[in-house]
């Protein structure tokens, strides 16, 4: 191998470890920001998974989706409870600033708002429902 071929050989190589390099940067600080997130998120996803407000939700998604004849599903993924019925969706994730209602129909997300948890759960139940049947 001749001079040149060295040289070109150690820049592609310089250059290489350079973008791991930035590449691994940018990983890191994706990671710390999802962990910030998550932190300023934890005092709403905990009141999700243990207050009130989800037990009457899902004591009423029984009760209503069984007057409408609808089986409504429930999930929770990781933070987020999901609830479906046919081909809507209904997602309630928390977020640094609190929990947001998520539309979903047809896996497209149609609308959010943001989740009062001193509301009526049924009232919130009967508005999804009554689209979906």
């Amino acid at each position: 191998m001749s001079f040149l071929d060295n040289l070109e050989n150690s820049l592609k190589s310089l250059e290489s470890q350079e973008e791991g390099k930035e590449n691994a940067e940018r990983q890191h600080r994706h990671r710390e920001s999802q962990r910030a997130t998550a932190q300023a998120s934890a005092p709403y996803a905990e009141e999700l998974k243990k207050g009130p407000y989800t037990a009457a939700l899902l004591t009423q998604a029984a009760r209503v989706g069984h007057s409408l004849r609808l089986k409504v599903h429930v999930a929770w993924l990781g933070s987020t409870l999901r609830l479906e019925a046919r081909e809507r969706r209904l997602e309630l994730r928390p977020t640094p600033t609190g929990i947001v209602t998520a539309y979903l129909e047809n896996n497209q997300e149609t609308r959010t708002e943001p989740l009062d948890l001193k509301g009526n759960p049924e009232q919130l139940l009967r508005d999804w429902l009554s689209a979906a049947a």
